[in-house]
């Protein structure tokens, strides 16, 4: 019984899978396509985000991995796999994480009855966008040095400091926040995690423009802002719990190895394209093919340690440390692949054409289209094994937490 059982199981996910694609094939516009395929970042341009955000919501598909009850799928493993496989493959651009992969599963865990019967039905929808107010100037990766303060006055907390390296924060309307309310014990010991609306007076964001003339990063600056106590996730100075439950959601949240998969596919389809010095094209090179072929056993390898990881959080764990392992993994690997999409193309990557990006332009632009965001995707890529906590950070995490050293 159990080979035809599992015949009809794997019939079931196909069946699936050719669902999605329908879906795809309907709702993926050429304009959004091009949105996709202009990522040079974990972030597509906002106006195609937002509308693939509310075609997926209409779908009732933009929040695949939450549980049911609270407006996910109710999907399976093989089957959220399989969805997100199938819409990086299509080229839909991606979907903002903040709200949906990261502060709806820990409103899920964490948040009061009324809190999540208010924003998880926004986050769902769209109504509410939010950017994370983790770092600051002088705490990056050692988060637990944050000196943004809260103080309690009556139904309020009083809010002072600033806020760097926030994502999207000039076109978020919510934020949720790490403050100190306590410089008692140890420092971790006295943060607390607060939900503010970005329209609250005292707050100004302070937007970043990056080399490439593109702006995904901001400041955002406190003063004196008053946020209503009922806005707390978890107790008072208990925020340290909350903020490395939702940082297991960011590190391990994401499928690695599907934007891999098509990584492996862009850089194939540019070596086919270009030329070596033999005349021939560079994926006809056994070195080549050699560099190829290892990267993407690693990227297998990958995929299977996020599969075993999601099915442990279906079957009720969470992340935990492993969430970290997935993160160097998936970022080192990522940054090796951008590599040899560089030297796929040679100097096809040189033109600075930051204009071309925006996925409206209609301008044309130098060198073959397989060619125009190599080298952008390569220097935003840099900054993979920063964000999100430091590689060298990660790697303490897992040698304390899984290695046990």
């Amino acid at each position: 019984m159990r080979p035809a059982a599992t015949g009809v199981l794997q019939m079931e996910y196909e069946a699936f899978r050719e669902e999605v694609r329908d879906f795809l094939r309907q709702e993926l516009t050429e304009e959004l396509r091009r949105a996709g395929s202009m990522m040079t970042s974990v972030f597509a341009e906002f106006n195609a985000t937002m509308a693939w955000h509310c075609k997926l919501h209409a779908r009732g598909w933009v929040a695949p991995d939450w549980p049911a009850e609270h407006g996910g799928t109710g999907w399976d493993i093989n089957q959220f796999h399989i969805f997100q496989e199938e819409c990086k493959l299509a080229g839909a651009p991606s979907v903002l994480p903040m709200g949906i992969q990261m502060l709806g599963p820990m409103l899920i865990r964490y948040g009061t009855e009324a809190q999540k019967a208010h924003y998880l039905p926004r986050i769902l929808s769209g109504e509410d966008i939010w950017c994370q107010g983790y770092s600051e100037p002088g705490a990056g990766s050692d988060l637990a040095s944050l000196q943004t303060s809260a103080q309690r006055d009556g139904d309020d907390y009083i809010v002072n400091g600033s806020k760097i390296w926030t994502s999207y924060a000039h076109h978020s309307n919510m934020i949720f926040c790490l403050v100190r309310t306590s410089r008692e014990g140890k420092p971790q010991q006295g943060i607390s995690f607060l939900l503010i609306d970005m329209a609250t007076p005292g707050i100004t964001v302070d937007p970043i423009t990056g080399l490439d003339r593109s702006v995904e990063q901001c400041q955002v600056f406190f003063e004196d802002v008053r946020v209503p106590v009922a806005n707390l996730v978890g107790g008072e100075n208990e925020g340290w719990a909350v903020a490395k439950y939702l940082l297991e959601f960011e590190r391990g949240g994401q499928n690695y190895s599907i934007d891999l998969k098509k990584q492996a596919a862009r850089i194939r389809r540019q070596a086919e394209g270009e030329q070596g010095s033999d005349g021939l094209p560079v994926l006809s090179s056994a070195v080549f093919q050699a560099r190829l072929a290892e990267l993407e056993i690693d990227m297998l390898a990958l995929e299977a340690t996020e599969l075993r990881i999601k099915g442990a959080v279906e079957a009720g764990g969470n992340p935990g440390a492993l969430s970290s392992l997935v993160k160097v993994a998936g970022t080192e690997l990522s940054q090796k692949f951008n590599q040899l999409g560089l030297d796929a193309v040679g100097e096809q990557a040189i033109p600075f054409q930051p204009d071309a990006l925006d996925p409206s332009a209609e301008a044309p632009f130098r060198g073959p289209d397989y060619a125009l965001t190599a080298m952008a995707e390569y220097i935003n890529n840099r900054a993979s094994t920063i964000y999100g906590g430091t590689a060298e950070i990660q790697r303490e995490i897992i040698a304390k937490h899984v290695l046990s050293i």
